[in-house]
């Protein structure tokens, strides 16, 4: 995994190339594009701090990359070439180094988070098995376990098809697999033959990692026909820098697509999620009746910003990815430190090596605490079984000392009890 770092002076002096190659709205006769800069008013192009802000200036340049850039061959609106290019080398880097591809063998774009990612997959794979097969929606089952992000069966009820939930190992939180193999045999036999499998790189509440190849060796070996989405959202800017395990990458063939955030660990502005597929996959989704749009449109979203892609690749080409490597090593170590201390106090909690990430019972931790801290329970429509701990950049270790010892005190007086 190589990319290389920039200065702050070569990443602005890229930008500002490629916003001269976009056409600017007052220099060119564009009379019939439906978008313009922001509003003058509100957002004046000529503020003096904007000379050394280049993501401020391509956010008031306001380009639009509706479209898909790494399949339409120049054909997107030339009006954004500039900005567009650098969605391109955005989508390589992470889909060729990040998550080992082979070169220009991806397509991608930024989506609006790993919501409009995983939904985006899941359409994809249902329209493939409905052109392929000629599959009904009733008989595509979209396979995911009881810890997967909500947005997944949101995918399944927009797409009208039905889930099959899987249940984990309460304190492993590994996928059960007599429960996989009973789940799909019996779908099977009520008419499902078609599956589409989300497998989690990291789940929200948790931070597990589904074990891939118990998806893909059962589906395998029965012959069922299925299509792998590897759901990234939250590990995927973390789990690939300090574990370069082929499985969770586009060199397991079983993986067609992947799905990450740059608004979680990459600190990108919110709106940065990232999609990634094999090349072919796109033409499943194709919408032709966006005729005016140079390059037909294959996205949920249809209009994005431009400045979005610019930022997750301003912060990308800042670190490089030894610097992004040691950025992820450095919070693995602090959550390291978190966990050590938890187990000398006798507290019983979820975290996978691989993530910064930490699930305490909620047993251990009195509810006052955790809101003090702002922990997250793993439910707000129940007694919570669990308080989430999430070791971000912005968390000082002073924050995490304090609330080690008000837990410590809190055991304590517990113990004082019995």
């Amino acid at each position: 995994m190589y990319w290389e770092r920039y200065t702050h002076h070569r990443i602005k002096e890229r930008i500002l190339q490629a916003l001269k190659e976009n056409i600017n709205y007052n220099e060119y006769p564009i009379l019939g594009v439906p978008a313009t800069y922001l509003d003058e008013e509100e957002f004046y192009p000529d503020a003096p701090f904007l000379e050394n802000a280049p993501f401020m200036q391509t956010l008031i340049a306001n380009p639009n990359h509706i479209g898909v850039h790494t399949l339409d061959n120049g054909r997107s609106l030339k009006i954004f070439k500039g900005t567009q290019a650098i969605e391109r080398e955005l989508i390589e880097i992470v889909s060729e180094q990040v998550f080992q591809g082979e070169p220009k063998q991806q397509d991608g774009y930024i989506a609006s988070g790993g919501t409009e990612a995983n939904i985006q997959a899941v359409w994809i794979y249902r329209n493939y098995f409905q052109k392929e097969f000629g599959a009904a929606p009733h008989e595509i089952g979209v396979v995911y376990s009881d810890d997967t992000h909500y947005s997944i069966p949101k995918a399944a009820n927009l797409l009208g098809l039905p889930s099959i939930i899987i249940p984990v190992e309460e304190s492993s939180r590994l996928i059960q697999q007599e429960a996989l193999e009973a789940k799909i045999t019996e779908a099977n036999e009520q008419g499902v033959r078609y599956f589409i499998i989300i497998s989690n790189l990291s789940t929200t509440m948790f931070g597990s990692v589904d074990p891939v190849n118990v998806y893909t060796d059962f589906f395998v070996k029965h012959k069922l026909p299925f299509k792998l989405h590897i759901d990234g959202a939250f590990g995927g800017f973390i789990f690939p820098f300090v574990n370069r395990d082929p499985l969770y990458s586009f060199k397991n063939p079983h993986v067609t697509s992947i799905a990450t955030d740059g608004h979680k660990m990459l600190q990108a502005p919110y709106g940065t999620g990232i999609f990634m597929i094999r090349k072919g996959y796109f033409d499943y989704v194709v919408t032709p009746q966006a005729q005016y749009i140079p390059g037909l449109d294959y996205t949920l979203c249809g209009s994005r910003s431009g400045a979005n892609a610019v930022a997750v690749w301003m912060i990308l080409r800042r670190y490089g990815s030894e610097g992004w490597k040691a950025k992820m090593e450095e919070l693995l170590y602090r959550t390291d430190d978190l966990c050590a201390s938890l187990d000398e106090l006798g507290v019983k909690y979820y975290r996978h090596p691989n993530i910064n990430i930490v699930a305490i019972r909620a047993e251990y931790v009195p509810v006052a605490l955790a809101q003090k801290y702002f922990l997250v329970a793993d439910s707000y429509q129940r007694a919570p079984k669990w308080w989430k701990i999430v070791v971000m950049p912005h968390v000082r270790q002073g924050f995490i000392d304090r609330f080690l010892e008000e837990l410590a005190i809190h055991i304590k007086s517990k113990e004082m009890q019995l």
